[in-house]
């Protein structure tokens, strides 16, 4: 009997290993491994649903991105159609520069074009944009210009009503609207009036597109304004023009005084 006892202490574990690997090989052979295989499928299933995830986030993701990019390759597509059809209706002087620098502190006062001194440009030449003036050039390089803004509170533009021809200034609000001082004190303007560059202006050719009326106050002292919503879109811009033949009407260009 000690003998016996001492083989079972012994050989214990191994015993009881043999009897569970002989009843599970009978029943994986009554059952043919089918309780194998769903013990396997339910411990690996998280797995499985975790990498299924991570592979459709990948693949969202990616098709997302090309959405993306055939969308935008689509907006370039349009607006250079666009802009082709704009250009063509333009002076041979007409020099095209897109838009490569513009800061965020002086989103409506400036911007950065990719032209320069090399391709004509000249400072104090005139930019225009689809709608019309979009401002001057102030600065130049060799192969860039800096664009001061009509949309710049300190930069004042002579104007006048298409309609009546009532004759003003009018001064940016950093944003897309100006506000236009007339130097009539009664002055025949309504909302929906176009406004365009005046004769009188010193260093705009006259009947450039500015904007449009939205709404008049003739109480407004000293003088009756008018606010006029900008026909380019600064704010969006993406391509400008560059008038490199306009003559200068005055030599001395001072961006802060009316124009």
């Amino acid at each position: 009997m000690f003998s016996v006892r001492q083989w079972w202490s012994q050989h214990r574990s191994q015993f009881i290993i043999l009897i569970l690997l002989l009843v599970t090989a009978w029943v994986i052979r009554q059952t043919q491994a089918f309780p194998i295989y769903e013990l396997y499928y339910w411990l690996t299933r998280p797995l499985e649903i975790v990498q299924t995830q991570r592979d459709d986030e990948i693949t969202n993701a990616r098709i997302k991105e090309l959405e993306q990019r055939i969308e935008e390759l689509e907006q370039q597509n349009q607006k250079l159609k666009e802009w082709e059809e704009y250009h063509d209706n333009q002076p041979e002087s007409l020099k095209t520069a897109p838009i490569i620098g513009r800061s965020a502190d002086h989103w409506w006062q400036q911007l950065t074009v990719g032209i320069g001194r090399n391709q004509g440009v000249k400072e104090g030449d005139v930019v225009t944009g689809i709608g019309g003036l979009v401002g001057r050039v102030q600065q130049v390089t060799p192969n860039t210009s800096l664009v001061l803004l009509i949309s710049d509170p300190n930069v004042r533009v002579g104007v006048i009503v298409s309609r009546s021809r009532n004759m003003g200034v009018m001064s940016g609000q950093g944003n897309h609207q100006g506000v236009m001082e007339f130097f009539n004190t009664s002055p025949d303007v309504e909302p929906g009036d176009s406004i365009i560059t005046s004769p009188a202006s010193q260093l705009y050719p006259p009947g450039i597109p500015v904007g449009e009326v939205t709404k008049v106050d003739l109480e407004q002292s000293p003088s009756p304004e008018a606010i006029v919503e900008l026909n380019v879109p600064i704010k969006t811009l993406e391509w400008v023009s560059i008038h490199t033949d306009q003559e200068k009407k005055s030599t001395n260009i001072d961006y802060s005084k009316a124009n």
